[in-house]
């Protein structure tokens, strides 16, 4: 569709709305790391053996799985701060906004809307996402929709996107300032963000963004930052094994 439009100046000018990348996932990569278990021996061993806790980091881990499960168990955190994991996330907007309420031992990276033209990059959910709510606040549970409320959301947000997308580049090609004409832009637009954590900070994040059977404590996340979460999961639980092991054995409850 080729929109008219009619300038302050009483000049008229034309907007060819453009194409839509429409996506329902999330990625995740893992860009760097200084992450294993031999950092949480050395951190908690100098308390009783000083400098010469640094030979941990020479012996393999599994011989002290058992203190690394203790560790967990009784709640002494510290030693999971000493490593470092950085990840590269694309995500909708929304995403990130609850993301970055978590802020002890994460730092944050976003692209800007003031440096950078924004893409037409935007979320739709799939059918595996279940779309009604039930019950009420506190009590409810999340069920599938059906065919006609998939095709509705669908449309409707691809129609809202396609307005919403096109209002931006308007105020673009008026020579509105970047940081300006991004409020015409919604939430479910795709960003991108590096988020630097270590393992005592993501095991608060998953305990709360996460839903898992071995959990404690019940979380009930909104499901597109559980997929963060799950695949910031798998990444740390390689680097990782015996503390993701003991997070799990301990009701995944953050030390």
């Amino acid at each position: 569709m080729v929109a008219a439009n009619l300038r302050s100046d009483g000049r008229t000018f034309v907007t060819t709305p453009e194409p839509l990348t429409l996506r329902s996932d999330v990625t995740v990569e893992l860009v760097k790391s200084s992450a294993s278990d031999s950092d949480v021996l050395f951190a908690a061993r100098v308390s009783t053996l000083g400098e010469q806790s640094l030979d941990e980091l020479q012996k393999d881990p599994e011989r002290s799985k058992g203190l690394i499960n203790y560790l967990v168990r009784d709640r002494h955190g510290s030693p999971f701060e000493h490593n470092s994991m950085t990840f590269l996330i694309s995500a909708p907007i929304f995403v990130f906004r609850e993301f970055m309420r978590h802020r002890v031992g994460w730092s944050y990276n976003e692209e800007s809307g003031r440096y950078r033209e924004l893409q037409p990059v935007f979320y739709v959910p799939d059918t595996s996402r279940k779309l009604v709510q039930e019950g009420r606040p506190g009590k409810y549970v999340f069920v599938e929709g059906s065919p006609g409320q998939y095709d509705a959301v669908r449309d409707t947000l691809t129609e809202s996107y396609q307005q919403a997308y096109t209002a931006y580049q308007k105020l673009l090609a008026e020579g509105v300032a970047r940081e300006v004409a991004r409020a015409a832009l919604p939430v479910g637009l795709y960003s991108s963000m590096y988020a630097t954590c270590n393992a005592r900070s993501l095991m608060h994040f998953l305990g709360l963004r996460t839903q898992h059977e071995l959990a404690k404590v019940p979380s009930f996340p909104q499901r597109e930052i559980e997929m963060v979460g799950e695949k910031m999961e798998a990444e740390w639980a390689r680097l990782m094994p015996l503390t993701y092991a003991a997070f799990n054995a301990n009701g995944r409850v953050a030390p």
